[in-house]
């Protein structure tokens, strides 16, 4: 009888069971999966979800489906992969300024090696996801940013109250290759899997994971899990922490005592191990019960006493955020200023949705009535002066008037989130 063939899906978690069942099973036989038309495919549709910009080659979704045809282009990668000649595309670079006046380089592949890199993604993420820790949230299936913002709320109320904030220096670009395939290689005992991983890593540089390619942020996991299984001993054991790790960034919350300095320095050795330094700059050891505070994941937290007379988090959109959001709609402004309103609203929808819906939970509604005031008063001037007028139009206009005239986004409610991911202890 011949045997059935299993889909992505079923292998996906065949692959995750085994991992999961035996932590030191190292896997092989794998690049035959990755070489599948079904996997290159299913790819082919993550990548062009995200709709990335063309790489360095200049080739487009849109020419890959009317001119190339979609399975013309995954046959010809496979070829290459079966046959050993596939070299990704030099990585096209874009630098990003920073707020505090650096660049944030991006290195982003071309689409046939994002495909590659996603195929790749699909088959290895199923075995790493067994081995990952409960307090990393970052780039993981199922889990979002607001899981280990809710994990920290829930330590600020257990009255863990020290927090150790740490910022990696330039962590993407440091990582170093070949402690990461010694990683990998824990794991994956295929040698063809293991050449495509080296080819895709080296064509960006010597050291570093490309910010911008697909399969880096779950390399970056790889790399940083020893140090969460650190943290997630030291959480089982003590129970006087609590740490989450959202790619590079980590927060370890301790209660009062003299862990805080043992979980310090073990956590600097950790680092050390891996060649991963810390900026001594940015990172601090934060005390909420005197007023300190801390920035995780664009909120800004501190530690006051509610109204019942009990102390819990006040979590807020930071300055920081607060200040990206403004300054990217007074580029709209600025842009469209002598074209209609609505020019503006068109194009400041999708950024201010997109920041309300990630900001609408913890304390942000000064914040929020904040932003509505100025965008508000913004709005006005804009019509005023197409109607070459001065002033805001306060008595020609009302909120409710100015919103359906412009079809501005206008949902600044707070919502209670309810975590998916298991909650940590």
């Amino acid at each position: 009888m011949r045997k059935r063939s299993i889909n992505l899906q079923e292998l996906s978690e065949k692959i995750y069971l085994k991992a999961k069942a035996e932590p030191k099973w190292r896997f092989w036989g794998l690049f035959t999966h990755v070489c599948k038309v079904e996997t290159l495919k299913k790819a082919y549709m993550l990548v062009k979800k995200n709709n990335g910009s063309p790489g360095a080659d200049g080739i487009t979704f849109e020419e890959i489906e009317t001119t190339i045809g979609v399975d013309n282009y995954v046959l010809e990668i496979l070829q290459e992969l079966l046959k050993g000649d596939y070299r990704p595309v030099e990585y096209r670079q874009v630098n990003i300024p920073k707020a505090d006046g650096k660049e944030r380089i991006l290195k982003i592949p071309a689409i046939r090696d994002r495909i590659v890199q996603g195929a790749l993604k699909l088959i290895l993420e199923p075995i790493f996801e067994a081995d990952f820790q409960e307090g990393s949230y970052g780039f993981r299936p199922k889990r979002r940013a607001h899981d280990a913002l809710s994990q920290i709320d829930k330590a600020i109320y257990q009255g863990k109250t020290i927090v150790i904030d740490l910022d990696l220096s330039a962590y993407f670009d440091n990582i170093r290759h070949d402690i990461l395939f010694e990683k990998v290689a824990e794991r994956i005992n295929d040698p063809d899997i293991m050449h495509l991983l080296k080819v895709i890593c080296k064509a960006a540089g010597k050291k570093g994971v490309p910010q911008g390619g697909v399969l880096s942020p779950l390399l970056a996991n790889v790399y940083l899990n020893e140090v969460d299984k650190m943290l997630e001993k030291a959480t089982r054991v003590t129970r006087q922490i609590t740490y989450a790790r959202y790619a590079d960034d980590i927060v370890v919350l301790v209660k009062p005592g003299h862990w805080v300095d043992k979980v310090h320095k073990r956590l600097l050795e950790e680092l050390d191990k891996i060649q991963v330094s810390v900026n001594e700059e940015k990172s601090k050891i934060v005390n909420l019960e005197k007023s300190g505070s801390f920035t995780f994941l664009g909120f800004e937290y501190r530690r006051i006493k509610g109204k019942n007379g009990k102390y819990r988090p006040d979590r807020k959109p930071s300055k920081k955020a607060k200040e990206a959001l403004l300054d990217k709609l007074r580029a709209l402004f600025k842009r469209y200023r002598s074209q209609p309103v609505q020019w503006v609203v068109t194009y400041a929808n999708p950024i201010l949705r997109g920041w309300l819906n990630y900001f609408r939970t913890g304390n942000s509604t000064r914040t929020f009535a904040y932003v509505r005031m100025w965008l508000d008063k913004k709005l006005r001037r804009h019509m005023r002066k197409s109607r070459q007028k001065r002033g805001f139009g306060w008595k020609k206009w009302s909120r409710r008037e100015l919103v359906r005239i412009t079809g501005i986004y206008d949902d600044y409610r707070i919502r209670y989130y309810q975590p998916k991911a298991t909650p940590v202890r």
